[in-house]
């Protein structure tokens, strides 16, 4: 085809999940690292979530995520471009869950400390089916005052060697470390997929 350069290497696709708890950041993450204009579902908070959606340490929030977001980001360097798919966060819509697992090869779970209760059915989820991810605690406020050991012992991570990272969700270089970080998880994890997220 005229203009086409056949030789140059395609992107190899990876699928990447961004889960976690309700209010943890997971719109703020997609929103900060996508190269294009993020696909987002959110929908105003409204009184009929009123004793349904625990707004206990984000009273603040206005809206939320009601099926997913979608972004995408090309590593050249790996060779790779990225689908992050970021999960509804209320316990709701967690049925959809199950669906957006479908072809991800790992995930990044959010947790925020100061509500670290609600990050134990996303870390089971992940612990259950098998796949691959790395912890993401967000800082709110520029603070984290636990450090990665003791997020990791409260968490009570079935894998010792789960990689817990500090991060803030508005921060681009702080999520693309994060992405980098899960990336090599899933090449240590699974030789066989080498070939898929380098190639």
């Amino acid at each position: 085809m005229p203009g086409y350069d056949t030789s140059a290497p395609q992107a190899a696709p990876v699928k990447i999940l961004v889960a976690g708890g309700f209010g943890v950041g997971k719109t703020t993450l997609v929103e900060t690292i996508s190269e294009i204009e993020p696909l987002r579902t959110e929908e105003r908070l409204t009184a009929a979530g009123v004793g349904v959606d625990d707004l206990d340490g984000i009273e603040s929030k206005a809206v939320t995520t009601v099926a997913m977001d979608f972004g995408r980001l090309t590593l050249t360097d790996a060779g790779v471009v990225l689908y992050l798919f970021g999960t509804p966060g209320q316990e709701r819509f967690w049925f959809m869950w199950d669906d957006l697992l479908s072809g991800a090869l790992g995930a990044i779970v959010l947790v925020d400390t100061r509500r670290l209760d609600r990050s134990f059915p996303a870390v089971d989820f992940f612990e259950s089916r098998g796949l691959p991810f790395v912890i993401g605690a967000n800082c709110f406020h520029g603070v984290q005052p636990y450090t990665a050991e003791e997020i990791a012992a409260a968490l009570h991570l079935r894998d010792p060697d789960t990689p817990v990272l500090m991060l803030d969700a508005r921060d681009r270089s702080d999520v693309r470390d994060a992405l980098l970080a899960l990336l090599d998880v899933l090449i240590t994890a699974a030789p066989q997929t080498e070939g898929a997220v380098t190639g």
